[in-house]
């Protein structure tokens, strides 16, 4: 009890106390003042005479030595153990021992990482607590400690009490002291103190009543301080009889009242309430019942289920299935469930409808190769089209919505078997081709173009025909869709519109109900509450309470569920056929409304709807696409021996007007611009344009090389072909049957009242610009090109000119003796020809060209730059030849009789020489400016000899001889044709007077 107050005896250096223990002493603000030390009892077992004790045994003993010191009592001093004796001089460091001789003792620098913590670290800390710290130190000196209360009396007593117990050893106050323990049992009795030889002597008597009057002892002492307890607390005891007593009292009352209460509560039961509540009992059990029948029948037509789905299959009634399949879910899950022999109906159920999937999505796949393989000579109409509805209105409520591709799919293969198709007809009807040993792509290759194009004509109405048929199948598969999905929105809406009359509705009843009291409420409470205590049908009377309790709620809740789900029934009643209405109505009637709830949960939502919708569009641009595709590979296998190229310019024009022909119809059939086709035919035009151009190139450079540059005759239909140009038609004239006119050809070439002089290389170069202009009104497609080519060919005709006739590479290509004047004139006649027609020409490209493209009309400028720099060069060069002419002739001219001279006589012929080969070739302006040009050079060299032979205007001889060979100059020039009027002004002859 007072064990914490001291501590175990230990050995005492010196003499001290006489019962040898040592005190530790108290505090001195807790000690008492009166204070002292409690006397142990009298050793009981007087002293042993010394070696006798060591004969019996060699430990100490607990009666004799247990004051006394032994080796028993020894400790471990560890700075004695861990000090080494070897060292001579003692450290004062005693762990050297494990560090060894060579540790020396260092001071420990302070680390660097550690802040120097001092006290005003600590200000802000004390500054805070100091308030506090006044406050508890003020409390302390108010309140004093619970020890300074106590009555010295008290006191006194318990300290004297404290001072007994401490001599009642502590192994007895143990809360493990158990004598059944050996240890326990020989520290309690020291048999080791009493002889072992069988015999008691007077010593061991003696010691065996000095141990058990210590021990009655200790027992006196612990009862006397259990009976001072118990005095204390005397007043506790009496006062907890007193209350058991009292309470005794009370239960036996309490026991009275309760046997009275039950007494009357039987009688109640037994006279007022046993009846009603049997009534009810017996109405409940009606309802159950009733419940238990309903449940029966519903279990009856449930079992119809899988005979009447397999009748249902068996005429591909999918739909009808599907919702037989999911209402019987619905009611096993709601209300069949736990039903034990329906445990595999429900697994059963989801295997027949993955089997009704693959049913669908086979016989779905079956009627697409129907109805894209079937013959085209039959209905375009749509084929079975309820059974398509259906189909579809099946895979949209299983959620299978990439059965497009299943038919996107088929549609490829049908259009390689059209094309394949097309093709077995007519090599059958070709002899000389023999489709056995002959490969299918060399088939078409074997084909003349007309065959050929007959073949891609019959291609082209297939898909055409094709195309159709899948529009009209997409048609009513969008329109489905589309009709599920306005179905599915407007349910929606009604479905809201019902849960918010109903939620109004059941509103104002429960106001109803709350005015009146609820004696409905009232009796399902009575009727629960008796059916809870008897343990009778306690689940179904739960159900009904809440079903009557939360009725709003279900009824909100389900509107919500209604929102949520996109799906709809209303739509099945426009795809199910009469005998699939008439199995679910004969089947299901039995069976819980809510068929149409689960409808809605299993189909897709607005935004699937919506996607399925847009891929339906998407497959009939597809189909387009692909029928392009098989038209490509047809005109790229025929174009891989490079045949399309060798077509002629009338051939290809059929060509490319059945591919646009094709092109518009598919674009006005399914909306959708395919380029596939129209690539692969702008490259064969790009092919096409570049060997047309190579063979008008190359038959033109032919045609300059052999032209010996005189004037041709003019055919009577390049008249015609100039007059239509004329009427704005820039296109190649119909040939007209050979010997129907006969007209004969003319020296000119008329052109809006002009006569042009030409050779024959120039009508045919207007012939080729005309072919030019005609395949662009034919291919608009490759106008760019075209316009490209045919500056390229004005070019290469231009510049080949100019090396033939300037350059004079006819003296050696075509074995022109020389050029002459008229071969020049000629020359620039033909140019200005070209030059007129480049304007015309640029017009009708420009009709053709988008306005982003005009710039490549600047080809037209340069070139028409190009010849009028041409044409200048050739009259320079005519101005040339007379200059020259003049230059030798009037460098030997002399003033003197007989008049005109010899030297002016030459020169007038040369003259008229001239005027007499370009005056048929060139109008009178340029004849007459050519010869003012001429006139011009003539006067400077005649200007420059005059000066030199120093004959001047001055009136003389020599100046009445000039004036005579000048007259005759001018009258000579003057009598030209076309050259009456020209002003020769010859007084510039004449140096000017300064």
């Amino acid at each position: 009890m007072s064990s914490n107050q001291g501590s175990s005896p230990i050995p005492q250096s010196s003499g001290g106390t006489s019962d040898g223990l040592f005190r530790k002493p108290r505090d001195p603000s807790t000690a008492p003042r009166h204070y002292r030390t409690p006397r142990s009892l009298p050793d009981v077992c007087p002293k042993e005479p010394p070696g006798e004790g060591r004969a019996l045994c060699e430990g100490p003993s607990v009666v004799v030595d247990q004051h006394r010191w032994t080796v028993y009592n020894s400790k471990v001093n560890l700075p004695a153990a861990l000090n080494d004796p070897r060292l001579a001089k003692r450290e004062s460091d005693f762990f050297t021992k494990t560090w060894g001789l060579d540790f020396t003792e260092t001071d420990v620098m302070p680390s660097f990482y550690l802040p120097n913590i001092s006290r005003e670290h600590f200000s802000s800390y004390l500054q805070e607590t100091a308030q506090r710290e006044k406050i508890h130190e003020r409390c302390k000196n108010i309140c004093l400690n619970k020890d300074d209360l106590s009555v010295p009396t008290i006191t006194n007593n318990h300290d004297k009490a404290r001072a007994e117990l401490e001599q009642v050893p502590k192994i007895f106050m143990k809360p493990e002291f158990v004598l059944n323990d050996p240890a326990t049992f020989n520290a309690v009795l020291p048999w080791s103190h009493f002889s072992v030889a069988g015999g008691k002597n007077s010593r061991d008597v003696a010691s065996s009543r000095l141990l058990q009057e210590k021990l009655s002892h200790y027992l006196d002492v612990v009862e006397v301080s259990i009976a001072r307890q118990i005095s204390l607390r005397s007043e506790a005891f009496f006062h907890a009889m007193s209350s058991q007593h009292e309470l005794q009292d009370r239960l036996r009352e309490t026991a009275d009242a309760v046997a009275k209460l039950r007494a009357r509560t039987a009688a109640i039961d037994r006279v007022m309430c046993r009846g009603p509540l049997r009534v009810l009992r017996d109405a409940l059990t009606r309802n159950n019942c009733i419940k238990l029948h309903n449940k029966l029948k519903l279990m009856a037509a449930v079992h119809q289920t899988q005979p009447t789905v397999q009748l249902l299959l068996s005429t591909s009634e999918f739909v009808g299935a599907l919702e037989l399949i999911a209402t019987t879910k619905e009611v096993l899950q709601q209300e069949l469930q736990g039903i034990h022999s329906f445990r595999h109906l429900g697994s059963q159920l989801c295997e027949m409808e993955r089997l009704i999937d693959k049913m669908m999505v086979a016989d779905f796949s079956t009627y697409t190769q129907s109805d894209l393989n079937r013959a085209f000579e039959e209905d375009s109409q749509v084929l079975e089209k309820d059974r398509l509805q259906s189909l579809v209105f099946g895979l949209l409520r299983q959620r299978k919505l990439d059965f497009l591709d299943i038919y996107s799919e088929e549609m490829i293969r049908a259009a390689k078997n059209i094309v394949r198709q097309c093709v077995v007809k007519s090599v059958l009807q070709i002899s000389e081709i023999d489709a056995d040993t002959v490969k299918f792509h060399e088939q078409m290759r074997l084909m003349t173009f007309p065959q050929w194009f007959d073949l891609l004509l019959d291609i082209f109405e297939h898909f055409i025909l094709f195309l159709k048929r899948i529009k009209a199948t997409l048609s009513v598969i969008r329109n489905m869709v589309l009709e599920v999905l306005d179905s599915s929105q407007r349910s929606r809406l009604a479905d809201v519109s019902s849960a918010t009359n109903h939620s109004d509705g059941r509103t104002n009843e429960e106001e109803e109900e709350a005015e009146s009291g609820g004696p409905a409420l009232h009796s399902g409470e009575a009727e629960l509450a008796y059916l809870t205590h008897e343990g009778l049908f306690i689940s179904d009377a739960l159900n009904e309470a809440e079903q009557r309790s939360n009725a709003a709620a279900h009824a909100q809740l389900r509107a919500q569920t209604h929102t949520e789900t996109c799906g709809s029934d209303s739509a099945s009643a426009t795809t199910e056929s009469s005998s699939s209405r008439e199995h679910n109505s004969n089947t299901t009637s039995s069976l819980p409304i809510g068929g149409a709830a689960v409808i809605e949960d299993v189909m897709p939502s607005d935004l699937e709807l919506s996607r399925v919708a847009n891929n339906v569009q998407e497959l009939l641009y597809t189909a387009s696409d692909v029928s392009h595709d098989r038209c490509v590979k047809v005109l790229m296998t025929r174009a891989k021996d490079g045949s399309l190229e060798r077509l002629s310019s009338s051939e290809f024009v059929c060509l490319s007007q059945a591919v646009e022909s094709f092109v518009r119809d598919t674009e006005e059939l399914c909306g959708r611009r395919s380029m596939s086709l129209r690539g692969a035919l702008q490259s064969q035009a790009n092919r096409f344009v570049q060997r047309f151009h190579e063979e008008r190139k190359t038959k033109l450079s032919l045609l300059l090389d052999n032209e010996r540059w005189k004037q041709a005759e003019v055919p009577a239909e390049f008249q015609d072909l100039v007059d239509s140009i004329a009427d704005g038609r820039i296109t190649l004239p119909e040939r007209k049957p050979t010997g129907c006119e006969d007209r004969k050809p003319s020296e000119f070439l008329c052109v809006d009242g002009q006569k042009y002089a030409v050779v024959g290389t120039v009508l045919l170069l207007i012939r080729m610009f005309l072919e030019y202009c005609q395949c662009v009104n034919d291919i608009p497609s490759i106008t760019t090109d075209i316009l490209t080519r045919l500056a390229d060919l004005l070019k290469h005709f231009n510049s080949r000119s100019c090396q033939l006739v300037l350059g004079a590479g006819a003296l050696q290509v075509v074995g022109l003796k020389t050029i002459t004047t008229r071969n020049l004139a000629l020359a620039s006649r033909c140019l200005q020809l070209v030059v007129h027609y480049i304007p015309v020409i640029r017009a009708h490209f420009e009709t053709r060209l988008q306005p982003r493209q005009y710039s490549i009309l600047r080809h037209f400028d340069h070139i028409t730059k190009d010849y009028n720099d041409h044409i200048a060069e050739i009259s320079a060069k005519l101005v040339a030849i007379m200059d020259s002419m003049f230059e030798k002739a009037l460098s030997k001219y002399e003033v003197k009789a007989p008049m005109p001279s010899a030297c002016l006589r030459n020169v007038c012929k040369q003259m008229a020489k001239m005027h007499e080969a370009i005056h048929e070739l060139l109008p009178e302006e340029q004849t007459q400016m050519l010869f003012l040009r001429i006139n011009a050079s003539f006067k400077l060299h005649l200007k420059r000899q005059l000066a030199r032979l120093g004959v001047g205007n001055d009136g003389g001889p020599q100046y009445g001889l000039v004036m005579v060979d000048v007259a005759f100059y001018s009258e000579n020039v003057q009598a030209l044709r076309s050259l009456e009027h020209l002003d020769l002004n010859m007084p510039e002859i004449w140096e000017q007077k300064r």
